[in-house]
């Protein structure tokens, strides 16, 4: 009888408008991803920190349970299955099935990325700690793009080692450029110089990001990716659904580092009149490091969620190959993240 309870209270139960366990749907999201707010509240469950202390057992009892409800045979309550497929969706990828090293998990993206966003925000940087903290972010970046990847059409690794010195490279010469040019404006007031510097991070990491991805992500535009039916069915292989993946993460990663890099240096100078923080170092490093945390966790399921991982395309936008194997009139795509 209690479990009957159980059920009904989470069948009422709400997030933001939305039911917080509708009836599960293998492989689909929990929350309509027609919306922003939805598609929010989905990549609140794909980042979340908490999928990284799963052991494997654990995982090997998730993907148990999905595969008994797959045969029908599964005995569990809607809030079970969601977290279930929570927990495989934050672990394995979606096109390999193989296991992704927690660093480069979406749920991991913050929890081991503070660590560079908070260096690259450190004021009047010299030139090496400039690059270091540049090469170190985008070598984050990058093993987080080519781990979250679409991953249906199989690539040589030294495409990926190539791409991934060109997105270093690439990261590093715009910052230095950027900071040269902010250096060489002598005839700014100290105090607009010191603002601006606060600001260097910003144009140098969203331009830095969006040609990481374009890097890591290159050979994508050259093969195609799969493009299937609402079902699951693979219909064929498509460039022009590339083009769109491809271009929608690259606007993701433009977009993350606006939020993220702005609200640190709007609120440090108030965090500042304080003493304590001032007062040392390490504190002053203590509470930016937390703030821009903050920040990082903020902005980053809200540039998600621009668009859907699962992306719709009209047939009738991709290549006469595919739309004469085909008799529906939207077919679908891993974006990636």
């Amino acid at each position: 009888m209690s479990g009957k309870a159980e059920m009904s209270t989470e069948a009422t139960q709400t997030v933001l408008g939305f039911p917080k366990y509708p009836p599960f749907r293998l492989n689909q999201p929990r929350f309509p991803q027609e919306t922003f707010l939805g598609r929010y509240l989905h990549y609140l469950d794909v980042i979340d920190p908490s999928t990284l202390f799963v052991s494997d057992k654990r995982l090997r009892e998730c993907v148990q349970l999905l595969d008994d409800f797959k045969r029908g045979s599964a005995k569990a309550s809607d809030k079970t299955l969601w977290r279930a497929q929570q927990i495989k969706q934050a672990i394995l990828h979606p096109d390999t099935g193989e296991k992704v090293l927690p660093p480069f998990r979406m749920s991991g993206f913050v929890p081991f990325g503070w660590i560079t966003v908070t260096g690259m925000l450190l004021p009047n940087p010299s030139w090496p700690t400039l690059l270091f903290w540049q090469w170190l972010n985008q070598s984050h970046n990058a093993c987080v793009n080519y781990a979250n990847r679409n991953a249906t059409q199989p690539q040589p690794l030294s495409t990926y080692i190539g791409a991934y010195c060109a997105a270093v490279t690439a990261a590093c010469s715009i910052s230095a450029a950027l900071t040269y040019l902010i250096k060489q404006s002598k005839s700014l007031p100290r105090s607009t110089q010191l603002i601006v510097q606060r600001f260097v991070p910003l144009p140098a990491v969203s331009m830095a990001s969006a040609v990481n991805v374009l890097c890591m992500r290159w050979n994508e535009l050259r093969t195609g990716i799969e493009v299937y039916e609402k079902g699951g069915k693979v219909v064929g292989v498509s460039k022009v659904a590339a083009k769109q993946a491809v271009s929608d993460t690259t606007k993701v990663r433009a977009f993350l580092p606006i939020p993220m890099l702005l609200a640190p240096p709007c609120i440090m100078p108030f965090l500042e009149r304080y003493k304590w923080v001032i007062g040392s170092p390490y504190r002053h490093l203590f509470v930016n490091a937390i703030v821009c945390t903050l920040s990082f966790a903020f902005s980053l399921p809200l540039a998600l969620a621009l668009f859907p991982q699962e992306s719709p395309i009209l047939t009738s936008a991709l290549e006469p190959e595919i739309q004469s194997k085909t008799k529906s009139d939207c077919l679908f795509y891993n974006k990636g993240l």
